[in-house]
């Protein structure tokens, strides 16, 4: 709603930037606390956690940039990522490449730091979605609303039971009632962490918070994509590229699990 925050002496704080550093901030608090709790030195921690962020941060720029080729001018526009625009899936694939450098360089336990970086991940992308929501990017497709088009966010008696209106110099188009997308997934995001931080205490196995995760991101996003209005569905398949995406995760995460309790039963045998 509020693209920048706030503009002193004609320096521009973005809001959307300002989440993304919150989000960030929070995931290495949350790791660093886990990593302290597993015994794992937490410098090493800390020094993968940089290289998951910054490629996290290329690859989702980049990504969204191939999705949106639209929104570059220049090369400001390609670095400009404190107007909004970032590419999850892309974000989440740099994120892992970075993140398996740091693990296979200090040879930090890997499932147990898959599990700890998929509960920081969660909570650091739901506050991301906020700032999707200052920036009006990755909205949601019109909604059949009869009343209010005035931006800001409104009560409806169609689900999801309310809808958002993004002023000028949003990226979503202005005046136009839109299902809330980001405060959707926002929500989901935040619903998933309770549970990964739930799951990650009662663990069976190591691995078992990252395959949970996989599958229940991959839940929500399927569903999500069908009220996005910035991923159109492939022809002939009728869902979008995210789409597959999120159902080659939950399949991942099922193949993830058998195998996982396999070796673990494995192991008790030997």
């Amino acid at each position: 709603m509020y693209p920048v925050l706030i503009e002193l002496f004609g320096l521009k704080i973005y809001t959307y930037g300002l989440l993304v550093a919150l989000g960030a901030f929070v995931a290495y608090w949350l790791v660093l606390r886990f990593a302290k709790r597993e015994g794992i030195n937490p410098n090493h921690v800390e020094n993968t956690l940089l290289f998951a962020l910054l490629l996290g941060i290329v690859g989702g720029r980049i990504s969204y940039i191939v999705e949106h080729p639209e929104q570059v001018e220049g090369l400001k526009d390609i670095i400009a990522i404190w107007n909004g625009g970032m590419d999850f899936f892309g974000g989440l694939m740099g994120g892992i490449i970075g993140a398996l450098i740091g693990i296979l360089k200090y040879k930090l336990p890997f499932w147990k730091s898959a599990d700890m970086a998929v509960v920081a991940l969660s909570i650091a992308h739901a506050i991301g979605r906020l700032g999707c929501t200052s920036a009006g990017c990755c909205y949601g497709k019109p909604f059949p609303a009869d009343g209010v088009n005035m931006p800001g966010i409104h009560l409806s008696d169609k689900f999801p039971f309310f809808y958002v209106v993004f002023p000028p110099g949003a990226v979503a188009p202005p005046y136009m009632p839109l299902y809330p997308t980001q405060l959707m997934e926002f929500l989901g995001l935040l619903l998933i962490f309770l549970l990964l931080l739930f799951a990650y205490g009662k663990k069976p196995f190591d691995g078992f918070v990252f395959a949970l995760y996989a599958f229940s991101y991959g839940l929500l996003r399927f569903i999500l994509e069908f009220f996005r209005g910035v991923t159109p569905p492939i022809s002939g398949i009728g869902l979008s590229w995210n789409q597959l995406v999120a159902i080659s995760m939950m399949l991942f995460s099922i193949a993830l699990i058998l195998w996982l309790l396999k070796e673990k039963r494995h192991e008790k045998m030997v």
